[in-house]
């Protein structure tokens, strides 16, 4: 067994299609199912199970993938707890973010490649949950995510924004006076919202409701480039947090703030209480904690 036959097990999970994963490990696909195979045989189980494409994991190979993303977390994490002790951070931080947030991520990847040029990103677009999962799991390292029942005994968290809404419309197609937007005014429109179970369309769906309100949808998406491109061409108008970096997008677009429109639960970046941790991921929230000092200061 090598540390090879590990990351090839763990790119067929994540992309659930041998050769999908070949081409992430840059090798051929006949070289990644024969590793497989070999390992298998040397452990004595069967891990994967195949028809004329990837059916999914016995119950063997999950449990025996779980072991393999602790142990490459562990591999990883040596390389960056060794690189930290020569006051270096090197690697890949993988990051989970949640697709609408009241909060720039580029803030944080600025900093962190600012101070740490040796240091590569991976984002992720993914829900709540999925971003919890992720970290459980060790497929990523922070996650910037919604804190509403956060497990404080399984992760920690830093608040970074307690976010607010506001209605972003292409000013071709739509004349909205004011500086500001109430919910009835609100419901008026036809509207293109996220699709339905997420965070920020929760927080939406509970804002219509408080004031008795039904909106006209047009559009539901989980795509938010999709959303974005409907707003461009008039389709609709769309809810959207202030602050994720939005506003200077188009000078065609304006994002006006709704009145008394807020997520349910603050935005946080949030840290896997349990080992293996890497060096890159300590790092890294430290000095987020130390930039929201700062701010506070």
């Amino acid at each position: 067994m090598d540390i090879k036959q590990l990351k090839f097990l763990c790119a067929l999970d994540e992309t659930r299609h041998f050769g999908q994963a070949a081409a992430r490990c840059h090798v051929t696909q006949p070289t990644l199912s024969m590793r497989l195979r070999s390992l298998e045989e040397e452990l004595g189980l069967e891990l994967v199970r195949r028809g004329q494409r990837f059916e999914g994991f016995t119950e063997a190979g999950e449990r025996v993938l779980a072991w393999a993303r602790s142990l490459l977390a562990a591999h990883d994490g040596l390389y960056a707890e060794a690189a930290a002790c020569r006051g270096q951070l090197v690697g890949t931080l993988r990051l989970g973010v949640v697709p609408l947030a009241g909060f720039d991520p580029m803030q944080l990847i600025g900093l962190f490649a600012e101070r740490h040029p040796e240091l590569r990103f991976q984002l992720f677009a993914l829900s709540s949950e999925q971003i919890l999962e992720g970290l459980g799991r060790n497929q990523l390292d922070l996650g910037l995510s919604y804190l509403e029942r956060l497990d404080s005994t399984h992760f920690d968290s830093l608040v970074l924004a307690d976010t607010r809404m506001g209605l972003l419309y292409d000013q071709r197609h739509f004349a909205i006076d004011g500086h500001s937007l109430g919910w009835k005014a609100l419901a008026e429109l036809p509207l293109g919202l996220m699709s339905s179970g997420m965070h920020f369309r929760q927080s939406i769906d509970h804002g219509f409701r408080s004031h008795g309100l039904t909106p006209r949808i047009r559009l539901e998406t989980d795509a938010v480039h999709q959303l974005l491109q409907a707003v461009e061409r008039g389709l609709c108008c769309a809810v959207m947090p202030l602050g994720s970096g939005l506003e200077g997008r188009d000078s065609h677009l304006r994002l006006v703030p709704i009145e008394d429109a807020r997520t349910l639960a603050p935005l946080g970046l949030i840290l896997r209480h349990s080992e293996p941790r890497s060096a890159l991921a300590d790092a890294c929230f430290e000095e987020a904690r130390r930039l929201l000092e700062s701010d506070e200061q």
